[in-house]
């Protein structure tokens, strides 16, 4: 996977809270249609406005989805903890706090609604 892209109304609203949360690296100013990071293992997180996105004559195909999107992001061993830290202490609701053999998945949402996990561990069992 290269990129993969939520939806924000306010594509800046939610880069404060990617910055300021979870650390995540800005490739430019967020503007009224989007936002782009750079992810630590190269890939790319976008956020993109559902509305202007959908519009044709844009550089890039339209698109653009309605209603909560999920994205997880892998966290190093041992780091969670200080992130839940971190979210409770800004006001953010830990939905579900899940605690498996193989890791531990913490959810909660972003300003927009969207559905985003930390996983610690490796939470996908091996075929």
């Amino acid at each position: 996977m290269y990129e993969t892209v939520i939806y924000a109304s306010d594509p800046r609203a939610a880069a404060r809270f990617y910055v300021d949360l979870l650390g995540l690296r800005p490739v430019e100013e967020p503007d009224d249609l989007s936002a782009a990071f750079r992810l630590p293992d190269g890939n790319m997180l976008l956020v993109f406005n559902p509305e202007r996105a959908s519009k044709p004559g844009r550089p890039a195909p339209s698109h653009g989805a309605l209603g909560a999107g999920h994205v997880a992001f892998a966290v190093r061993r041992g780091q969670i903890d200080d992130f839940e830290a971190t979210l409770r202490e800004n006001g953010v609701e830990i939905e579900k706090d899940l605690r498996r053999d193989q890791g531990r998945s913490l959810y909660f949402r972003d300003p927009a609604g969207n559905s985003v996990e930390l996983v610690d561990g490796d939470i996908w069992p091996s075929p």
